[in-house]
């Protein structure tokens, strides 16, 4: 099995590979470290040192990121300092819109890889591909070993409208593609949604940003006079967001039973989730659609659905991600901590980090393409929805049901 090493993407990309809560200022209030007062003289010992004697000049403000990133060198990647710049693209991008180049990256197999590129963004007008290794950034020869350097100057082209140069091992060709992609506006629809098959509810969600779950329910009551036959949700390639919006949108979906647990060292992290008893679509068959750009948020939605019996997952195994982070304001500034507070595990007790979730019934495009005897979709079928063989497979599901 491939080692997968899954690292959060920095927020000017898109929404990041997340799965978070916003906990308040008032919450740092706790209580001085035992050691505060003699350890950080120390720090500044240190610093003052520095800044007087070294044989270059080095400012202040230099030296004191250069502690900052040291401290969150020794955290997990999801875990970051976010300079005013920074928490203010992040909070655009849970609301559906920032600046960047429109996808996100994780490292796997040593390698830079695109999970996902945003619809009409920079990336997805190019040409890039969710599964793309990117080989060299900006003439640089890139691995998972400087991976946080091309993310701090993807940051920094961001913020300063500057393009950038890729070149990508394509997911399918394994050929060496080379991109130059501009900023620009990236706007991100929380859901898409259609009748396909004249009597089936298709709906894509993109997004776990503010106003995903209202959006599935104004979705629902426009539906409500039309004889559905089944309902069709699509989290792939949706790298994750507020995990309050998984949940709620799982709520929506489920009479009864646990959404998930969260378990960390505070009080406050530790919590099990539970349906409220409305639902939405009760009585109708439903096949949720995943791939390994099915992350975080997704997961924690897919695995709610299928454990509790609710839907069955077509795809394929999901991208893996089974921590919460939190962003905290820092007082009296206007930039904020992004920190792994918590692990979460399914309704039935699992951890998927680094595992992902499996599907009911796998349906690579590869085996739906290359196979002519895949049993639950026939060759009519696939003629007709060749835009998207997973589509059509889980049309023939529900067909079947």
């Amino acid at each position: 099995m491939h080692q997968l090493i899954r690292n959060f993407c920095c927020f000017v990309l898109g929404a990041g590979v997340a799965l978070s809560l916003n906990i308040s200022s008032s919450e740092q209030a706790l209580s001085k470290s035992i050691y505060y007062d003699s350890d950080y003289p120390l720090l500044v010992d240190v610093i003052d040192t520095i800044e007087t004697y070294y044989v270059d000049q080095v400012d202040r403000k230099t030296l004191i990121n250069g502690a900052i990133k040291g401290i969150f060198n020794q955290l997990d990647p999801y875990s970051g300092f976010l300079n005013e710049e920074g928490y203010q693209a992040l909070n655009d991008a849970n609301r559906g819109e920032y600046f960047g180049f429109g996808f996100e990256v994780a490292t796997d197999d040593g390698q830079i890889t695109i999970v996902t590129p945003f619809k009409d963004s920079p990336a997805e007008r190019a040409g890039i591909e969710a599964g793309d290794k990117i080989i060299k950034f900006n003439d640089m020869q890139v691995d998972e070993t400087n991976y946080q350097a091309v993310l701090t100057e993807i940051r920094f082209h961001s913020t300063h409208n500057f393009g950038i140069n890729l070149t990508v091992k394509k997911i399918n060709s394994h050929q060496e593609v080379s991109f130059t992609l501009q900023p620009d506006f990236v706007y991100i629809q929380s859901i898409e949604s259609q009748i396909i098959d004249g009597d089936i509810g298709y709906i894509h969600l993109t997004s776990f940003q503010e106003g995903a779950a209202d959006a599935i329910m104004k979705q629902a009551k426009e539906w409500q006079n039309i004889a559905l036959k089944g309902i069709i949700l699509d989290i792939r390639n949706n790298p994750g967001g507020l995990l309050e919006q998984a949940i709620s949108i799982a709520d929506l979906f489920l009479e009864q039973g646990k959404i998930v647990s969260t378990n960390g060292r505070f009080f406050d992290a530790n919590e099990d989730y539970y349906a409220s008893g409305q639902s939405i679509f009760t009585h109708l068959p439903m096949a949720v659609l995943i791939n390994k750009g099915s992350a975080s948020a997704s997961e924690v939605l897919a695995a709610a659905l299928q454990e509790n019996h609710r839907a069955t997952l077509l795809g394929e195994t999901s991208f893996g991600k089974g921590t919460v982070q939190s962003i905290i304001p820092i007082l009296g500034h206007s930039n904020a901590v992004k920190l792994t507070i918590a692990n979460y595990s399914t309704p039935n007790g699992n951890n998927i980090h680094e595992k992902g979730i499996d599907p009911d019934i796998e349906i690579s495009i590869s085996s739906v393409t290359d196979t002519p005897n895949v049993p639950i979709i026939d060759s009519e079928n696939v003629q007709e929805n060749s835009y998207d063989q997973q589509v059509a497979s889980a049309i023939a599901w529900i067909d079947g049901r």
